[in-house]
């Protein structure tokens, strides 16, 4: 039986006249990761179970699903520059947030002797542009190099392809140094909003760090906690868990309904698993009359946390978010008074980060 006739993905890719090999990025030995269901979802670029209905969440969790945050591709290879060609659906382009970030991929690389990740380039598409053909990546010097192209944080993609140079090589990816995931469930600051590039959200920052897949259940303006979620978190292998859907939550008495039984549901599922719990971040920089109910709000998460360690819990951790912006300059950490901008981020990373470690015991 001829595989290429039942799938084309499998055929051979052909040289360009610029001499670059281009293959799915679905296809080994590249590693696609942020997609929890993928195997399940008959490969799909998919965050959530294609069973998961409105009803059991909402419209929106449903839509912003297809959105791509979290996911990257990861791989080996000595080509002198990495090309990316891909499809982009359902781009949000918004006044506040660069289309870099939205709907662009970002790209990091470790050479022979690095001790981390570094930047390389980000593929930054126009306003409106939906057919991407660009180089996402330069390695002049043509070493072997560990590769990260981050996926786009407010849009999707239908297909994806990389290009490298005709007889340069392609491994798989090394192994990660936490074997399992770290899942983030919460918000449009979660969900990267309003970072300039996609690797500058404070998810991917803290994978980057301590070397883990991510996966990203951020959802703009809809995760409200609701049980379908708490149950199809509670089924996945994970390294930890980070939850901070405080900002989603419609009012006060939602997030007192939702927040502990979410954890617990999570908590019966994995007794040893660590559970971060965060409350929102932008606490009160632009309306002073919003810190009582902010206050309340983090009592309530805060209480989750509280009875869980009365209860001998040893594997849960609390982050005040009115500590994320905290410092100088605090009132400089976000795009509208909501959103962190990359200062923002930067400083949940350093916030998060060490509590991080410390749940996964890391020194």
């Amino acid at each position: 039986m001829d595989i290429t006739k039942i799938d084309k993905n499998f055929s051979a890719a052909a040289v360009d006249q610029n001499g670059f090999l281009y293959r799915d990025a679905k296809l080994e030995p590249f590693k696609l990761e942020g997609l929890a269901w993928y195997e399940q979802n008959n490969h799909e670029y998919y965050r959530l179970p294609l069973t998961m209905t409105v009803e059991e969440t909402n419209a929106g969790v449903i839509g912003l699903a297809r959105h791509t945050t979290g996911v990257a591709l990861r791989f080996r290879s000595d080509s002198p520059e990495i090309m990316i060609r891909a499809s982009l659906v359902d781009s949000c382009d918004m006044n506040h947030m660069p289309r870099a970030g939205s709907a662009g991929f970002d790209t990091f690389f470790k050479r022979p002797g690095d001790n981390r990740f570094l930047y390389n380039k980000t593929v930054q598409p126009c306003a409106a542009q939906t057919e991407i053909e660009a180089i996402a990546g330069i390695n002049p010097e043509g070493k072997m190099c560990e590769w990260i192209i981050n996926f786009p944080l407010y849009g999707g993609v239908s297909k994806v392809e990389i290009g490298l140079k005709e007889n340069t090589s392609l491994l798989p990816p090394l192994e990660h140094k936490i074997a399992k995931p770290i899942l983030f469930y919460g918000s449009s600051i979660t969900q990267g909003g309003c970072a300039s590039r996609p690797g500058n959200m404070y998810p991917s920052m803290l994978c980057r760090a301590i070397d883990a897949e991510q996966i990203n259940l951020g959802f703009s303006g809809s995760a409200r906690g609701e049980t379908a979620m708490a149950e199809a978190i509670a089924k996945l292998d994970l390294a930890a868990f980070v939850y901070d859907y405080d900002h989603n939550a419609p009012d006060y008495q939602h997030l007192q309904n939702t927040h502990e039984n979410f954890f617990k549901i999570i908590r019966n599922a994995n007794p040893d698993l660590p559970v971060i719990m965060v409350s929102k971040c932008d606490f009160a920089y632009i309306d002073p009359t919003a810190i009582e109910t902010n206050k309340a709000r983090r009592d309530v998460i805060r209480e989750t946390y509280n009875n869980a360690v009365n209860a001998g819990d040893k594997n849960v951790f609390f982050i005040d978010g009115e500590t994320l912006f905290a410092g100088d300059l605090a009132d400089c950490c976000t795009v509208d008074g909501c959103h962190p901008n990359d200062l923002g981020f930067f400083r949940m990373y350093s916030t998060v980060l060490p509590v991080l470690k410390k749940a996964l015991g890391i020194k």
